[in-house]
């Protein structure tokens, strides 16, 4: 017979571990990782309402993907065309973001199928005499090992002829130029640290659902079983 089991720590984990997977998942399609030098506005780029020109752009560059002003939609206000760069994985500027890549959707993979059984866990929380937050929290840690390393290997292709032709030619491995980090960059770090406390989250996870408390819950008759 299932069981529901909904504590307050089983339930926290399950939040997080999704909101973990789509954050990756966001920061990795974003084309907003590097942001580029300001491109100053041409003579032909006006504002319609006030004739004057408008504020010099700053183009962004992702690991596949850009976003930049193209000449004609200038007379648009939503002028900015995002998109890939690369048509395939062989196109990315860089070795280096090759293999950020390949790290990265791994472990954002490794993410979504967490988030994805997270959820069953109110209903199983064992298989084969396994604790599925044990597994979980494992799956987890080795997720956020793969986004450690596809980070740190990012930063050494912005010595790339992409990333130069966007941050000016003092860019260079580990070294930014005229660009700054954009808010993709930061969204990954952040759901980087919240893996590996997802993967320490889920032990507590797991004491809770076994508790001796959930247990009389489970001997009296219960299927719905909720706890603080």
């Amino acid at each position: 017979m299932c069981h529901v089991i909904v504590t307050c720590r089983s339930m926290l984990w399950t939040l997080l571990s999704i909101v973990v997977a789509f954050a990756e998942l966001i920061a990795f399609m974003s084309a907003d990782w590097l942001i580029g030098k300001a491109k100053p506005a041409s003579s032909e780029d006006v504002d319609n309402r006030t004739g004057g020109s408008q504020e010099p752009y700053h183009p962004t560059l992702g690991i596949y993907g850009r976003c930049t002003r193209i000449s004609h939609m200038q007379l648009s206000r939503r002028d900015t065309l995002c998109g890939p760069y690369a048509e395939n994985f062989s196109e990315i500027a860089s070795g280096f973001w090759q293999a950020t890549a390949i790290f990265l959707a791994v472990g954002i993979m490794i993410l979504c199928a967490v988030a994805f059984v997270s959820v069953f866990t109110m209903c199983v929380q064992s298989i084969m005499k396994k604790s599925i937050f044990n597994v979980c929290g494992l799956l987890q840690g080795i997720a956020g090992l793969f986004l450690i390393l596809g980070l740190i290997l990012y930063p050494a292709g912005w010595g790339c002829q992409k990333a130069i032709s966007y941050c000016g030619p003092y860019a260079s491995a580990y070294k930014l130029g005229d660009c700054s980090l954009g808010w993709a960059f930061y969204t990954a770090i952040g759901g980087t640290i919240l893996t590996f406390i997802c993967a320490v989250f889920s032990a507590q996870a797991e004491i809770a659902t076994s508790s001796d408390k959930v247990q009389e819950e489970i001997e009296e008759g219960k299927n719905l079983i909720c706890l603080l």
